[in-house]
């Protein structure tokens, strides 16, 4: 579904971001991506705090393109504009993301425990990883932004 399709569904409203809001969506990414380093944390926490990095990733891409999520669901729907964010690459992310989004789901609201250390590391790991490429694409696509 395209982001005008998005748009005319209500999932998606029009959004003028600032150097500012990018800047500080960017700053919670470098605090939730060194919180979720922590070794003393749960791997239910770290995945989560991860998981947090990799959504404000997302909606940076978002905010760009001119646009915000509302209404119920939006992480999903934050995800899904990916592939119209960051074209065929942000399918296997907006793929990827979203069965973390539900993993986080069970972890957050019904059950601790359900987080391996070896997949909160994963996606911890992940998230740099779409740090770097949305830094990448932010200064091919929106160096304004980055002052």
């Amino acid at each position: 579904m395209s982001l005008e399709n998005l748009l005319a569904r209500s999932r998606l409203k029009r959004h003028k971001t600032s150097t500012r809001e990018i800047t500080d969506l960017l700053k919670v990414v470098d605090r939730d991506v060194t919180d979720a380093s922590i070794k003393e944390l749960s791997a239910d926490r770290c995945f989560a705090i991860a998981y947090n990095a990799a959504l404000q990733l997302a909606t940076v891409a978002l905010y760009c393109k001119g646009y915000r999520p509302i209404g119920t669901g939006h992480h999903f729907t934050v995800f899904q504009t990916l592939k119209h964010t960051l074209g065929e690459e942000g399918q296997d992310l907006a793929d990827y993301f979203d069965v973390c989004r539900v993993r986080r789901n069970i972890t957050d609201y019904d059950r601790a425990g359900q987080v391996s250390e070896k997949e909160a590391q994963e996606l911890l790991d992940e998230a740099k990883i779409f740090k770097s490429k949305i830094n990448e694409w932010l200064l091919k696509n929106y160096p304004d932004f980055l002052r």
